[in-house]
């Protein structure tokens, strides 16, 4: 790096194979319009679960066209709904260990987990760390710094709701994929950005994708 250059730190998003791929195009489009950097882990199982919810298949040689065409979709699944610039996202495949989030001296902000599994809860909180997903977020919490968890996922059972206290107790926000009805969502849309923009919270970065409550009742009964 040269002298004066700005060193890049960015949030590291990691994609597992539970349903709900429009919550991460959600948190991904926010992060690229508040001007931060993303590193992208796709998980095999999630490149499923995005082929069934949107007929999109994503390949490691075609990453940037098929990363713009999903996050080019609204959650209604309708193409050319959102406009994207992806010239700042950096993809990892989620086979490469040797890849940059694999080291805690890899600069990073945190990570988010969006949509996360019961299977990838359960690898994080074990701490298998048996791809690339798993192990930037073992590092993430090694190196205390945000772990976001969407866990996406119902009913929890037992099993799975000890593996988030373990998350919990690690220092990492547990975030279920709920989405809330006092912001007046009026289409589905508004009900993934809610959840999105709730993640966005717990890194600190700033977002508009939700009606933010301000004590008065029936706000949310009010288009806006």
């Amino acid at each position: 790096m040269n002298a004066g250059e700005t060193e890049r730190r960015p949030w590291i998003v990691g994609v597992s194979g539970a349903s709900g791929t429009p919550y991460a195009a959600a948190v991904l489009r926010a992060l690229l319009a508040a001007g931060e950097s993303v590193d992208l882990v796709v998980s095999r199982a999630s490149r499923l679960t995005l082929l069934d919810e949107t007929g999109i298949s994503f390949r490691d040689a075609h990453w940037q066209d098929d990363l713009r065409e999903w996050l080019g979709r609204g959650a209604d699944g309708k193409p050319g709904t959102f406009a994207v610039d992806v010239d700042d996202v950096r993809h990892w495949s989620a086979g490469d260990l040797a890849a940059g989030p694999s080291s805690g001296s890899y600069p990073a902000k945190g990570m988010l987990i969006v949509p996360a599994s019961t299977a990838c809860v359960a690898g994080v909180a074990l701490g298998l760390s048996k791809d690339l997903l798993q192990r930037a977020a073992s590092v993430t919490l090694k190196e205390r710094r945000r772990l976001v968890v969407a866990v996406r996922e119902t009913p929890l059972n037992g099993q799975t709701l000890r593996h988030l206290v373990t998350l919990d107790d690690a220092g990492a926000t547990v975030l279920p994929a709920s989405p809330a009805f006092y912001a007046g969502a009026t289409h589905i849309q508004g009900l993934v950005d809610f959840v999105a923009g709730r993640m966005l919270d717990a890194t600190g970065v700033g977002h508009t994708l939700y009606r933010r409550w301000e004590g008065e009742l029936g706000g949310g009964s009010r288009t806006t």
